[in-house]
């Protein structure tokens, strides 16, 4: 991070142009680091649609690795020419140093929380709401993506599906008048467990990261959880998706064909009955 700092430090670049340069140097650190000390088999499954506008990707959260496997897969997983990536973190997370320096120099954009382990209810300052929200605008107007984690902390039973998901990354959609994309993480805990007893103890090295096509909008904050729990959960607790037919039915909220048809043969007084229920 440090050429671009300098080149910021002596006004020959923007505050945006330093983060857009960190957030690169980081991808290309990561994604080589990976090349030449392979410490993980990963496995990048690409959405192969390309996000032409300004998005915000949220994703399940295993492991103190999810960012560095992030940044590293990023090229594979979204494309060349994606834009770079602002992602959401806990302030705390500044109390170590490399931390403080990286996700600075990225302008990455913190929140307030009180501390707690993995597991526990989060409490967040919401007087920090606004300046949150003018860090988004700013972000979305200079060329960044907003990355969420909306269980908003370490999950430390992934194979038990998500932790309660917050509904802040709808809202975010909502006001800012973008689209959500999904990502799902599996295995990186088994690298980097949430669990104290556990930590950096290695019990697999298999890593699978995927994004997923853009669906039909959310209709509202419970239709975000709701499906981001049942695509997500599934994937970070087994490494695959659902059914096909279960996964289109929850990205563009397709209706089963035996259901459709069945729906097409009834009377127009047993639909409004059926839809008064």
């Amino acid at each position: 991070m440090a050429p671009p700092a300098l080149l910021h430090k002596t006004r020959l670049i923007k505050k945006s142009q330093r983060e857009h340069l960190s957030v690169r140097a980081g991808q290309f650190c990561a994604r080589w680091l990976m090349r030449i000390i392979p410490f993980a088999d990963v496995n990048v499954t690409p959405a192969n649609q390309s996000p032409d506008d300004p998005s915000i990707w949220v994703c399940n959260h295993i492991s103190m690795m999810d960012i560095f496997f992030l940044m590293a897969t990023s090229k594979k997983l979204r494309g060349k020419k994606a834009r770079p990536i602002k992602i959401v973190y806990w302030k705390q997370l500044e109390a170590n140093p490399i931390n403080k320096i990286f996700f600075r120099s990225c302008g990455f954009i913190p929140v307030d929380m009180e501390a707690n382990k993995a597991g526990e209810t989060n409490s967040y300052d919401k007087k920090g709401f606004k300046k949150f929200l003018k860090l988004c605008k700013e972000a979305f107007s200079e060329g960044f993506d907003i990355g969420i984690l909306p269980e908003g902390q370490l999950n430390p039973t992934p194979e038990n599906g998500l932790q309660p998901v917050f509904t802040g990354a709808y809202t975010l959609a909502k006001m800012s008048r973008r689209p959500i994309r999904m990502i799902g993480l599996h295995g990186t805990h088994k690298l980097w467990h949430p669990k104290e007893e556990i930590g950096m103890t290695v019990t697999d090295r298999k890593v699978k990261v995927r994004a997923y096509p853009a669906g039909k909008p959310f209709e509202n904050g419970d239709d975000f959880a709701n499906t981001f729990t049942k695509i997500i959960g599934h994937f970070g607790a087994k490494g695959e998706d659902l059914p096909d037919s279960d996964l289109r039915k929850l990205l563009y909220k397709t209706k089963d064909e035996d259901e459709e048809r069945n729906r097409k043969e009834l009377s127009p007084s047993e639909l409004e009955f059926l839809q008064s229920l």
